[in-house]
């Protein structure tokens, strides 16, 4: 009888806790992208969910007595799941805004690429800057951090029956985008001021000399620029955004 409630209680604390790891790794920028194997995504969500297992079993309340209990905290799990892996892929966004926001200033708008870490049409700019993004964030294993967010989630939002705190969600994935988007402009400042530069030295110019053609002499020397000033800037722009990731994943695990 008490091999039955252990084995009970231990396939539904695995249950819950792969639930809520598996919804967030699908997510999760780096392990869930899109080039990543559907079944390596699995194993290493099975590996993770049972290495955690036993660390959080403590913090999940004994199995249900019927089946309607049971699926809504299933649901409140992945649902909790997935606000973690879009908080963390929110973050990485910054990288594609910025991307979008050079190719503006530089005239690269047009020219869009396969973005294998949005999944989607976007920007050359930025699909360098959101493949060397993920690059970064496995070298200098900053994923560590982001399965360490898993584990302090449940802190935050701890598995009970009732209703989830929407509240505090909504606080977090607003101060999530605003921390992305900022964080995005802050990096193509330098990009912006150069563009400014160009458009107001060549708006004068057709003022003073209304026969020249403006747009062939300008574009040449906007893109050339730009390119100058992404070689100059792209080492310190990307350390900025992994600081800014680093602390805002601090923040999230804090809060």
């Amino acid at each position: 009888m008490q091999l039955d409630i252990f084995v009970t209680q231990s396939l539904f604390t695995f249950l819950l806790i792969f639930c809520r790891i598996g919804a967030a790794i699908m997510i999760m920028p780096g392990i869930g992208d899109s080039f990543v194997p559907t079944n390596v995504r699995l194993l290493f969500t099975l590996a993770v969910a049972f290495v955690m297992t036993p660390v959080l079993s403590a913090y999940l309340p004994p199995p249900p007595a019927g089946l309607l209990p049971l699926f809504v905290l299933i649901a409140a799990e992945v649902v909790v799941g997935l606000f973690i892996g879009t908080v963390m892929r929110m973050l990485i966004s910054a990288l594609d805004t910025v991307g979008m926001m050079i190719s503006l200033q530089s005239g690269f708008a047009n020219a869009l690429v396969f973005n294998a870490i949005s999944s989607g049409q976007g920007s050359i700019v930025g699909a360098l800057f959101s493949m060397m993004g993920v690059v970064l964030l496995l070298v200098t294993n900053m994923h560590h951090f982001l399965l360490m967010g898993i584990f302090e989630s449940y802190a935050m939002f701890p598995v009970k029956e009732g209703f989830l705190e929407t509240a505090s969600m909504a606080d977090v994935i607003a101060r999530t985008v605003n921390t992305a988007f900022n964080t995005g402009v802050r990096m193509s400042a330098p990009f912006i001021v150069v563009g400014l530069l160009v458009y107001i030295g060549f708006g004068l110019l057709g003022r003073l000399m209304p026969q020249i053609q403006v747009f062939f002499l300008a574009l040449p020397l906007q893109i050339l620029l730009s390119l100058v000033t992404l070689s100059l800037v792209f080492s310190a722009a990307i350390l900025f955004w992994l600081s800014a990731y680093e602390d805002e994943l601090i923040r999230f695990m804090n809060y």
